[in-house]
């Protein structure tokens, strides 16, 4: 038996900062995150879950069972700048360079960012990766003041709602967060390359089932994808498992006849990733 013991040396830990930032545009034709952006200037993401409020039932004069409302899931975000992508998810649209319109329709997005895990041992003992999904930002105040002895940069401010997406076995959610302290260490890194993009690929946002499979032990590591071959404007696809071949975001099989320039990727299917490096991506000129 043991007993309770408090501030026990390396237990002491904390988490500080927020960076690493990426914004994934999401694509409404594919239902998929299109090639996620670095955002700069990032300063603070505030996470707001609400709801799972107690609604008390009663019966023979007593409270007899307490039910939960639904959760939700909202955040805000601070930074000094955004991506140009972030445009259209703000609701402005750029119909000639420096030109911009606001009021538009405002699309979905997903967000990943890194914070930092200390202990009193160590200041860098490892990070948390934060992946959040369905996001819609809300219009927001932009304060702009006179320039004085004291000046500072103008801060954005974006209020965040989601919408929650499947994860297999677990109720909808939109937020999944990794800590590299307590995972494995190359499924970690797997994951890295996969938010961040590598040499090879773009960097993309995995949706939950992926995650979840990459830290169970269930992902394949594919061999590299086998190129396409062309001849006559008509590109052979090959066969390959685990491999999704795609031609505008569209999954193709067998041949294809080309009438334009294409573009032919290669994306894992769910459960596998790309070694590194791998060519995931080819061009075929109409001829």
């Amino acid at each position: 038996m043991t007993t309770v013991a408090w501030d026990d040396t390396g237990n002491k830990r904390y988490e500080t900062g927020v960076d690493h930032g990426v914004l994934y545009p999401l694509n409404v034709e594919t239902a998929q995150y299109d090639t996620g952006v670095a955002w700069n200037g990032l300063t603070t993401v505030t996470e707001t879950p609400a709801g799972a409020a107690a609604n008390p039932q009663y019966a023979d004069n007593i409270k007899y069972l307490n039910l939960l409302s639904a959760e939700t899931f909202g955040a805000t975000i601070q930074a000094f700048t955004y991506p140009d992508e972030f445009a259209i998810m703000d609701g402005t649209e750029s119909p000639e360079d420096g030109l911009v319109i606001a009021q538009q329709a405002r699309k979905t997005f997903g967000l990943c960012y890194r914070t930092n895990v200390g202990n009193d041992v160590s200041a860098s003992l490892g990070v948390k990766l934060h992946l959040i999904y369905g996001l819609l930002a809300t219009p927001s105040q932009k304060a702009y003041t006179t320039v004085n002895d004291s000046p500072a940069a103008v801060a954005f401010s974006w209020d965040v709602t989601s919408t929650p997406v499947n994860a297999t076995g677990y109720k909808p959610t939109s937020l999944i967060t990794v800590d590299s302290t307590k995972v494995d260490p190359t499924a970690f890194a797997a994951l890295e390359g996969l938010l961040y993009g590598t040499v090879d690929t773009d960097p993309a946002l995995p949706f939950p089932d992926d995650v979840i499979a990459l830290f169970a032990g269930t992902v394949t590591v594919t061999a590299r994808p086998t190129a396409p071959t062309i001849a006559s404007d008509v590109i052979t696809i090959p066969t390959v498992t685990g491999v999704h071949y795609q031609i505008g975001g569209v999954t193709k099989t067998g041949t294809v006849t080309i009438t334009v320039d294409t573009v032919v990727h290669a994306v894992p299917a769910a459960g596998y990733i790309f070694p590194v490096p791998s060519v995931d991506e080819w061009f075929f000129p109409h001829t």
